[in-house]
């Protein structure tokens, strides 16, 4: 009897290394932001694409916000075209970091997700800058 796991075979390992290789061109996770940004090594811009009332309850110390809708050719002007954008949003359940990945790159920015948005952030135990006391529920909402 097959366990629900093998009944999709797994890939072979020459393409499970180019998959696995390619997502990490794409994503970052909360541990590296933070390792980079403890060592002084934050060689990118970190973006928190939620709305400003979010970001302002809560985000991520270093991160600029850049509501997803506000990211435009002129917003970004100052930014050499080699900055690497590093976005977030709430979490693995909002899709605001994809769609800022989207514009940000259709601008011609390099750009990679920092998985697991402010909720991932959270769960490795990291603190957030903000205003308001943590309640999760105001603190993770997404208004991007």
């Amino acid at each position: 009897m097959t366990s629900p796991v093998r009944e999709v075979p797994a890939a072979p390992s020459d393409l499970a290394l180019q998959h696995f290789s390619r997502r990490l061109m794409f994503e970052t996770d909360c541990s590296d932001v933070h390792a980079s940004q403890a060592a002084g090594d934050a060689d990118f811009v970190l973006v928190d694409v939620r709305g400003p009332l979010a970001y302002e309850r809560g985000h991520v110390p270093g991160a600029i916000n850049l509501p997803t809708r506000t990211l435009t050719a002129q917003a970004l002007a100052a930014y050499s075209k080699a900055t690497l954008f590093v976005v977030y949003c709430a979490g693995p359940h909002c899709n605001g970091a994809n769609k800022a990945a989207v514009r940000l790159a259709t601008l011609g920015y390099p750009v990679k997700e920092m998985i697991g948005g402010v909720m991932g952030w959270l769960d490795e135990g990291f603190r957030l800058t903000g205003s308001v006391e943590r309640v999760a529920e105001k603190v993770i909402s997404c208004d991007c």
